[in-house]
Order: structure tokens, then sequence, then C-alpha cells
């Protein structure tokens, strides 16, 4: 991870590798953001129309690298588009997240830079810390001589991920700036480690050694944890999560993460789906569709993240963590299209396709939440296709039983910069899967598909829970380019949504 620090050393004296400057979207033309000014300065006050000469505009997203001027002890600055220009200099911490990771992204291989973008209170530092240590990840466990040594992971191109960022207008004796560096620090650290995760292929990531890692954790951060292997789900009647995983030498797992606050009144439980791979079952996917299926676990660890990060920031709030884990594969001992499965709440279900997989495992881990009567219960899922064929591969849904709670996780995701949308759960769709045979089937009607799956899930949330499901399957996995602080590959998609529902229930604003 790099480095950081809170300076209010003056841009030109500072030794580093490159100085980050922000640059606005204005009226006439781009405009050098709060921030900056040493360096317009430098440049007598003409580096917007050096910039525009360039073809700098401001936009979001867009990096332009000039000289540092005379007498600037680092060699290169870079400018990085803010999007719009703020009148009050206020800029959304979004905007200044995603031109932090825009920059950090790009200043692999150095050893320090200085981030002078604009910071008008504790909010802005935050977001400017996330973009860094998010923007500067890189997943490099495999590649040669990766990560072999401290300090020794290489990025894509072949140089180590910046070293060292020196936040510019950060007042490192602010008590509210040292808070949010250190929220930053604890979010953006176990973010990473679901993005770790999620990368991992599955061969090195088995139900058996995700629960491990869990254990690792839970040891070092003072967690409790319970799990459940094979011998013991059958013991439960967990027929969900065992039928999936039954067709795998790869024997699933059970886990339950809590972190608990001696002050707590409020209690959060986080269900997340953790399929370490995903072939389809006996319902294979076809050719296309499964060099991408070790991410089908990024729901359980955006939760085991979250529950995590909540332990290191002392949250007042007790934090319960599911994770449903299983490795789903086509085997003479794989559930089939028309077995029936009973359930943990003891309700069967007809497996009209074992892709449908996902739902099964949530549902028993759903029920087992259910009977502790938490305050309120989220579940995170790569769920469905429907859903990415409905909200694109950046925005996830979020569906729930209670349409106050819908708009409070909504709010919250846009808040921290997940971008998600409220999905309704219409009752018209439940009739679809009606079955001759069982309770219910896990296969509706194929129109809405990923409202059909919220409306399963319901089926096994126990009766007076607010619940919220989040279907992360469009932007859990990153196929493109990197973009803003969002890698290629595993994102950690939902890890901040649920880390500040954690902390609105501690302060009593969830409800």
């Amino acid at each position: 991870m790099t480095a950081l620090t809170l300076s209010t050393s003056a841009a030109p004296g500072l030794r580093a590798d490159a100085i980050v400057i922000g640059v606005a979207k204005g009226a006439k033309g781009p405009a050098v953001a709060p921030g900056g000014e040493a360096v317009d300065k430098a440049y007598d006050g003409k580096l917007a129309g050096v910039l525009e000469t360039l073809g700098a505009s401001g936009a979001e997203g867009e990096l332009t690298k000039l000289p540092a001027p005379a007498g600037f002890k680092a060699p290169l600055v870079i400018a990085v588009g803010l999007g719009a220009e703020s009148e009050d200099h206020d800029y959304p911490a979004e905007a200044l997240r995603k031109a932090a990771g825009v920059a950090a992204r790009a200043l692999n291989g150095a050893k320090k830079a200085a981030f002078a973008l604009p910071v008008e209170d504790a909010a802005a530092v935050g977001a400017i810390a996330e973009g860094v240590l998010l923007g500067a990840y890189s997943f490099d466990t495999y590649k040669e001589n990766g990560g072999q040594a401290a300090g020794a992971a290489k990025a894509k191109n072949g140089k180590a991920p910046l070293a060292e960022a020196a936040l510019l207008g950060g007042k490192p004796r602010d008590a509210a700036h040292k808070a949010a560096l250190a929220r930053a620090t604890a979010v953006s650290e176990e973010l990473n480690r679901a993005r770790d995760l999620i990368n991992t292929p599955p061969n090195d990531l088995t139900p058996a050694i995700f629960a491990g890692i869990a254990q690792d954790a839970a040891k070092e951060h003072g967690l409790k944890i319970q799990v459940l292997d094979d011998k013991a789900l059958v013991k439960g009647g967990y027929g969900g999560i065992l039928g999936v995983g039954g067709g795998s030498a790869a024997t699933p797992r059970l886990v339950k993460l809590s972190y608990t606050h001696a002050k707590a009144d409020k209690h959060l439980a986080l269900v997340g789906k953790g399929i370490t791979y995903d072939s389809g079952g006996i319902s294979l996917k076809p050719a296309g569709h499964n060099e991408t299926m070790k991410c089908d676990m990024s729901g359980a660890a955006a939760v085991f993240a979250a529950v995590v990060a909540a332990a290191r920031l002392g949250l007042e709030v007790n934090v319960t963590g599911w994770l449903a884990l299983a490795e789903n594969m086509p085997s003479g001992s794989a559930v089939r299209p028309g077995d029936v499965l009973r359930m943990y709440s003891g309700k069967t279900v007809e497996v009209l396709n074992t892709d449908a997989e996902g739902r099964l495992v949530l549902a028993d881990a759903l029920w087992a939440a259910s009977a502790e009567k938490p305050d309120a219960i989220v579940d995170v899922a790569t769920l469905t296709g429907a859903m990415m064929l409905a909200l694109g591969s950046r925005t996830f849904g979020v569906m729930a039983n209670d349409d106050a709670f819908r708009s409070a996780v909504y709010e919250a995701a846009e808040e921290v910069g997940e971008p998600a949308w409220p999905m309704p759960l219409p009752e018209h769709l439940r009739k679809g899967m009606d079955s001759p045979t069982a309770d219910i089937a896990n296969m509706g009607e194929r129109m809405g598909g990923g409202l059909v799956a919220g409306l399963f899930l319901r089926e096994f949330v126990g009766e007076g829970i607010t619940w919220a499901h989040l279907d992360i399957a469009g932007p859990a996995f990153n196929e493109g380019g990197a973009f803003g602080y969002t890698p290629k590959g595993g994102t950690g998609s939902a890890v901040r949504t649920l880390v500040r529902l954690a902390e609105l229930t501690a302060a009593g604003d969830l409800g």
C-alpha cells in the first residue's frame, strides 16, 4: 500500500518525483483548481493557457504531464481533470477521489508524489486519500518475482506502485484531518484486500482457503468466527449450500464473522455470496462465460472486508458477516435440474437451473442471519446477468422489503461514490416461481430475472426483519480498462457502501 502523509509544505520546496494538481473545466477553458496556485504562479499565471495548448480541458479523468517550472525540486507536474469548475471551490468528493486515482495509477514507479488537489475540509482529505490508495492498487502475486519481498510487487508495466504520497493542504495536527486519513486508510486497505481475493485464481481460493483467510483476519482484529464445514452443514441441514457445493471436491463452508462493540445497541447483519468458482454446474455455462467466474465470490469478499473495516474503525455497532462459500462444479455428485433441496429454513426448492446457484447459498445464510434478529440484513451478490442488462457494468441494483430502507441504502451508496439504482420487487413476478413439486422453484420468469432473484431471496428473510439486496453483478469485476480509481479485474464493489451503512447504523441514522 502507498504510504500517506498530511503535509503543509509548499509545493516548490518539496522533494518528490511529481506534483499533482487539479484542473477544472471552466466556461472559457481549463482552470487551475485550488492547490495549484504555486505552480500557476511559477508559470507567471499562464498555466491554464499552457494546459489548453497541450490539449487539456479539465474534463474528469483527463491527465496532462508537463515539466515543473524553474525553482521546483520536483521535476514533473501532473494536471488531472476534476470536471466542471466549482465557483465556491468545493469540489465533489467523488471528483477528487477519481482525480487522485487517475494520478496515482500514472505514477507507478515513483517513490514519492505530492498531491496538491483542492482541500476544503476533512472530507476532501479522505476522498483524496481513498483515491490514491485505490488508484495505486495492483495485483501481481502471480507475476514473475511479484510480491516476493516487501515493496517488490510490480505493476503491469514492470514498475512498482507509487510508494509514498504527501497530501498537501492536509493538516497533520488537525484532529478531523487525521481521522479522515485514518478512515480512508482502513477502508481502502480492506477494499484492496477484497480485490486481492476476487483476483485470486480459484485453484488457490477454495471455500476452505477463504475460510482460513477469514480465521487469520479474525485473530488479527479480535473478531469472533465460526466456520461450518461440510459435516457441520449436513448436521445443521443447510441444503442450499450443500446442494450447490456437492459437485466439487472442494467442500463448502459457511463462515460467521462477528464484530461487537461494548456500547452498541444496534446489530447489522451482512450476507455475502461466495461462489469461489462458478461453472454453472450441470447447467454448464457456454464457452466465453467461464473465464471470469473466479469473481463470483465478490459479495463474500465485500462482506468480509466491511466487517474487518468496521472493527478497525471501532464503530459503535455490532456487525455480523455471513460468508456462504461453495464451488459450483458439474460431477456425478452435483445437484441436477429437477432435484429438490430442503433448505436450512425447512422450505423446499426445486432446482430448475443449477446456474442459479447464488440464491441457494444466500437463502441458507439469510435464514441463519435472521435467527439472530438483527436490526437489518443486507446481502451482496454477483447474482444475475439480468441486472447487468438492466444497469450496465458500473451500477448495482438495490432491492428491499422496505422502501425507506432501500432509499437509505441507495443514498449511502451514492454518498461514497458507488453508483447504484433502486429496483422494485413486483409481486406479480413471484407466481412464476411456483413449483408443482416444491415450495418454490429457483427460477421464474426470464424477463425481469434480477427482480425474480430478489423475490426468491425475500422468501428466506425472517418475518419483521428489514432487508436489502445488492446485486453487484455488473460492477464487481471490470473486464475493460482501468478508470478513475477502479482497476482492471476485481473492484471491491459495495465495500464502501457496507461500511457507510455500518457507520449510519452506529449513529442511529439508518432507522
